[in-house]
C-alpha cells in the first residue's frame, strides 16, 4: 500500500506538514493487517486502543509537543510486556496472561508516541529458526506464503516486510532478531548485551537475551535503538554505558574502514547464491573505499554445541517458574500437587521447548556439569577471545546472516539438528554479547531475500550502522 511502503523517515515530514494524519496510517496498517491475515504475523491486535493511541500522538503533532516516534505505528514481539493486554510468549501455558506493567523498551516507544498496533507472532518462549513452534500457528513468509519467516521473531520481521507496521520490536537469543531479518529482506538489528534494558522481555536464556529494531531502512533502526537503548536500574545486566545518537554518523564515508571476512563463515554449508550476495555486497564497500580482508576466527565450528548447551541450560532455569501455581494455565482434574506440575508443564508447553527444558537440565545435573556446562562456558570464553583479537584489528566483520534463504514451512521440523544449524552464522555474537546487524544484501534466483550480517566492537554500534547505511545506500 502506497502510504505505508516506505519507512518512517520517508514519510515523518508528510506527517508532521499534516499531509497525512496518524489515524490514516494506523488505518492503513490494521487494513494491511486484515488483508494479510493467512501469514498470521499476530496473535493480537489493538484496533481500538491504537486508533484512540492516533489521535492523541496526531493532537500532539498539531501542538508541537511530538516525541520522536510520533506518527511510527509498531509491532512488538509477544514475549514484550504491554500493561493490560497478553503476553503469551507463543505458548499455551501463558495463553491468558495478561501483563501488569510496561517492559522499559515499550515505555520508552510510549513516551515518544509510538503507536503500538499489536503482539508479533513468535516460536514459543522465543525457541525456534523458523517460527514453527508458536501454540497459535507458525507465521508464513510474505515473499513466499510456502517458506519459513525465519525465527523466533518471525512475526515481527513478516509484520514490517508486509507492510502491516512501519517497524517492529524482537528479541535475540541466538539470531532470533538477525535471521528472520534476512529471510523476509529487513533489516534486523541485535545491541550489545547490556544496552537495551531486558526488563519486562520473558527471559528464555538471560546472558544471551537482547531486545532490539526490525525496521525497513537502517536509518529506522538507528532511531529506534535512540529511544530503547540506556541504563535501566530495574534491570542488573543494564549497562552505564552513554547513548550517543546512532543517526549522526549514518552518511559519514567509509572510506579506509577495515572489515575482516571471517573463513569459517564462506565454506562448507553455504548456500552458492548467498555467497555470491556477500562478495557483490564486499565489493560495493571496497568500491567506497572500505578494506575487505579475510580472517580467522578459529572457534567458530564449537559455537553451536556450546550454544545449546549454555541456553538450553538457563531455559530450564528460567521455565521452572511455570508450573500451574501461580499464573498462566493449569491443567484440570489434577489430585495432588505433583500431579498439577506434571500435567500443567506437559500440556502447556510445546515439544521444542520441552526438548529444550530436558536438554538443559540434563547439562546442569550432577555428573555432567562439569563435562557439559562448565565446558561450554570455556569455549564461550574462546569464541568471545576470537572476536577481541579480530576487533584489535578490524573495524567490522561482515559475514552471511544465515547458510539459505527461507527454506519450505515443515521442511527441518523433524530434524532438530538441521534447524539448529539455521542459527550457525548468528550465535556467535550472541556469545560474545557483541553487536550484530542484518539487511538485505540481494535476492536468489527464486526472489528469495538474503541477508548479509555486520557484526562490531561492543558499543559500537554506530560504525555497525554507519557500514549498513554505506552497503544499503550503495544497493539503491
Amino acid at each position: 500500500m502506497a502510504l505505508i511502503d516506505s519507512d518512517y523517515f520517508g514519510i515523518r515530514d508528510k506527517i508532521f506538514s499534516g499531509e497525512i494524519t496518524v489515524p490514516e496510517i494506523t488505518e492503513a496498517c490494521l487494513a494491511e493487517i486484515e488483508a494479510e491475515k493467512d501469514l498470521n504475523a499476530f496473535i493480537s491486535v489493538f484496533p481500538e486502543h491504537a486508533l484512540k493511541r492516533a489521535k492523541q500522538v496526531d493532537q500532539k503533532i498539531r501542538s508541537g509537543h511530538a516525541g520522536k516516534l510520533a506518527g511510527m505505528v509498531v509491532g512488538i514481539k509477544d514475549n514484550l510486556n504491554l500493561k493490560g493486554y497478553r503476553t503469551t510468549c507463543g505458548s499455551h501455558i501463558l495463553d491468558n496472561f495478561i501483563s501488569s506493567y510496561d517492559a522499559t523498551v515499550v515505555r520508552r516507544l510510549l513516551e515518544e508516541d509510538a503507536v503500538i498496533i499489536g503482539k508479533t507472532n513468535m516460536d514459543e518462549f522465543a525457541m525456534g529458526s523458523s517460527n514453527e513452534t508458536s501454540y497459535f500457528g507458525r507465521v508464513k513468509n510474505y515473499h513466499d506464503s510456502e517458506r519459513i519467516p525465519g525465527g523466533s521473531s518471525g512475526g515481527s520481521a513478516t509484520a514490517v516486510a508486509a507492510n502491516m507496521v512501519m517497524a517492529a520490536l524482537g528479541s535475540d537469543t541466538g539470531g532470533s532478531i538477525r535471521q528472520p531479518a534476512a529471510l523476509c529482506g529487513v533489516v534486523g538489528l541485535k545491541p550489545t548485551y547490556g544496552r537495551v534494558s531486558r526488563f519486562g522481555l520473558v527471559a528464555f536464556a538471560s546472558s544471551l537475551d537482547q531486545i532490539g529494531p526490525l525496521s525497513k531502512s537502517i536509518k529506522d533502526a538507528a532511531l529506534l535503538l535512540n529511544v530503547i537503548s540506556g541504563y535501566d536500574p530495574n534491570d542488573s545486566t543494564s549497562v552505564k554505558q552513554p547513548v550517543p545518537d546512532f543517526t549522526e554518523d549514518l552518511k559519514k564515508s567509509v572510506k579506509g574502514l577495515k572489515i575482516g571476512c571471517p573463513k569459517e563463515y564462506l565454506g562448507e554449508g553455504l548456500d552458492p547464491e548467498v555467497r555470491k550476495a556477500i562478495e557483490n555486497a564486499l565489493k560495493l564497500l571496497e568500491n567506497e573505499g572500505a578494506i575487505v580482508e579475510e580472517i580467522s576466527l578459529p572457534h567458530t565450528e564449537y559455537a553451536i554445541a556450546a550454544y545449546y548447551i549454555l541456553a538450553t541450560a538457563e531455559a530450564s532455569s528460567n521455565l521452572a517458574r511455570y508450573d500451574g501455581a501461580r499464573y498462566g494455565f493449569r491443567s484440570s482434574g489434577i489430585r495432588n500437587l505433583e500431579e498439577m506440575y506434571t500435567k500443567s508443564r506437559s500440556a502447556g508447553f510445546g515439544d521444542e521447548v520441552k526438548r529444550r527444558i530436558m536438554l538443559g537440565t540434563y547439562v546442569l545435573s550432577a555428573g555432567y556439569y562439569e563435562a557439559y556446562y562448565r565446558k561450554a562456558q570455556k569455549v564461550r570464553t574462546l569464541i568471545k577471545q576470537d572476536f577481541e583479537d579480530a576487533f584489535k584489528k578490524y573495524d567490522v566483520i561482515v559475514t552471511p546472516t544465515s547458510p539459505t534463504t527461507a527454506f519450505k514451512l515443515g521442511e527441518k521440523m523433524d530434524d532438530p539438528l538441521q534447524m539448529y544449524l539455521s542459527d550457525i552464522y548468528t550465535i556467535s555474537a550472541n556469545l560474545a554479547g557483541i553487536a550484530g546487524l542484518s539487511l538485505p544484501c540481494g535476492k536468489d534466483s527464486g526472489g528469495l531475500p538474503i541477508g548479509m550480517q555486520i557484526l562490531g566492537k561492543p558499543f559500537d554500534e554506530k560504525t555497525v550502522l554507519r557500514t549498513g547505511q554505506s552497503l544499503e545506500d550503495a544497493l539503491k
